[in-house]
């Protein structure tokens, strides 16, 4: 995986197709990123879950191009594609062949129900110890053909059908899927919701010991197809620092809270202890196409002895801050204020949260910039996007408020910003840097300055080095860049590179 900027973005919502989103690359942001993730394309691209609940998985929606228009992508920049290795569409053929013909269905296997995974009867306690990210119970009522009913397990929504993984079907299905993408050409996949994919019975059913052994086989599958595995799980930070350890990649998803946090706060202390233990092989993200993750600097849901990284009296200020910087639209879009609701996210976009302030978004981009990993930069957030209340509005759904569709004139107005040219000279120089390729050294706060962090990136080679001071108080920042040809400083935004 190559370590350059990435943009994530969906297939239809920022260039209106794959071709549009390759003229994109090579065009107006051209020299800013090294790899693209294209978020389901698969048909269709519009159903429950904006394409994370595939009818067809290894069909691409025609209505933003094909198989070809992916592996052309592929040919000239990393692309990363999902799998949604948890659940399949209730429109999909194999689920519609098990409510036809029930037992008699060559997919009966494929799909859980509450008996698949409690053949002796659930009790009170063991459905009260599964986790979800949602509300109620993980399970709704199908209809079969026969006239019985079954409870289907569905994580998600009711439209979203949990599948068993370790059924001759589902594996068959998911290996369709890889060999399709590795045909085209994909080289990096995300593993959706893997963290819910193996259910047995008395636990949480959620990253179990059997999940770690399902994404060792299934990673290992992967790499045999020379591809690249990101693991895509939201959680206690403790248990994130384990999966980084037996994986390829993981989401740094502590990032954005403590981000907003230091720059609310004025203060980088927790940020500054995270950066002290937190994983390397990580794919930094501020925003993406879900919403800011607060469980993942909370305490340990299963073990609340186990301290987060930020106190209860500290995120709860930060989900106030949120609120109150967006104008109380993230509030519209969170909680039981919208449907499809999470309960460990806060809906909103990063611009927003931080009150749309151009100075405070481009610092924080920039501390995404210099911590290790490869970062990933959702298209909304590339134009410094805000809170589509029209959108939330038409669909209910929460996180549509981090999902607008850009139109093509808006889209060339939106380019022309100073924050989003500001931005796209970071990325560039951020991708051409050698000293991103080597080491970081988080510098100990000194007395009275935690409102101080200080960071160096040091090339493998030590020719080429950047050290960065961001002064949270004041809201700047120094960075000494050092290499063979000398020594430059830089201390505002347009001094990082071209637009």
């Amino acid at each position: 995986m190559r370590n350059a900027p990435q943009l994530i973005t969906y297939g239809d919502r920022f260039a209106g197709d794959l071709l549009g989103v390759l003229q994109m690359l090579d065009g107006p942001l051209s020299g800013a990123f090294g790899g693209v993730h294209i978020l389901p394309f698969f048909v269709p691209i519009d159903g429950a879950d904006a394409g994370f609940d595939p009818i067809d998985h290894t069909a691409v929606d025609p209505r933003v191009g094909s198989w070809d228009d992916v592996a052309e992508i592929a040919g000239r920049y990393e692309v990363m594609a999902d799998i949604i290795v948890n659940h399949v569409s209730d429109e999909s053929a194999e689920f519609r062949d098990w409510q036809l013909l029930g037992e008699a269905s060559a997919y009966a296997s494929m799909f859980l129900t509450l008996s698949s995974v409690f053949p002796d009867g659930a009790a009170e306690a063991d459905l009260a110890r599964i986790y979800r990210p949602r509300p109620g119970m993980p399970f709704t009522k199908v209809a079969m053909a026969s006239g019985e009913t079954r409870l289907a397990w569905t994580t998600f929504t009711s439209k979203q059908i949990d599948i068993d993984v370790e059924s001759e079907p589902g594996r068959a299905h998911l290996l369709a899927i890889v060999d399709r993408l590795a045909t085209a050409g994909v080289r990096l996949i995300r593993l959706d919701a893997v963290g819910y994919a193996i259910k047995r019975a008395g636990t949480s059913c959620f990253m179990i010991p059997e999940t770690f052994e399902f994404i060792d086989e299934f990673a290992a599958l992967c790499r045999e197809r020379d591809m690249t595995v990101l693991v895509e799980i939201h959680g206690y930070h403790g248990s994130q620092i384990e999966i980084a350890r037996r994986v390829d990649m993981v989401y740094d998803f502590a990032l954005p809270p403590l981000v907003l946090d230091a720059i609310g706060q004025r203060n980088a202390s927790a940020l500054r202890h995270w950066l002290d233990i937190r994983p390397t092989n990580c794919v930094t993200v501020l925003d993406t196409h879900d919403g800011i993750g607060i469980v993942d600097v909370g305490v340990d849901p299963d073990d609340p002895s186990r301290p987060g990284l930020l106190s209860a009296e500290r995120m709860a200020a930060l989900i106030e801050m949120i609120h109150r910087n967006s104008g109380g639209t993230s509030r519209l879009a969170t909680g039981a204020a919208a449907s499809n609701l999470d309960v460990y996210q806060v809906n909103c976009t990063f611009f927003d949260a931080l009150g749309r302030n151009d100075n405070d978004y481009l610092l924080a981009r920039l501390i995404q910039m210099l911590v290790p990993g490869v970062p990933q930069i959702y298209y909304v957030g590339l134009l410094a996007g805000s809170n589509d209340v029209e959108l939330l509005e038409s669909t209910g759904v929460g996180r549509d408020i981090n999902r607008h569709h850009f139109g093509p004139r808006e889209l060339i107005a939106e380019l022309e910003r100073p924050v989003v040219r500001n931005l796209l000279g970071m990325l560039r120089w951020r991708t051409d840097h050698p000293a991103f390729d080597g080491t970081c050294d988080v510098a100990d706060p000194q007395t009275d300055r935690e409102h101080v962090l200080a960071l160096t990136r040091r090339s493998l080679d030590g020719s080429h080095s950047v050290a960065a001071s961001i002064d949270l108080d004041s809201r700047t920042f120094e960075i000494i860049e050092q290499s063979p040809s000398g020594t430059r400083r830089l201390t505002s935004f347009n001094d990082l590179g071209p637009a």
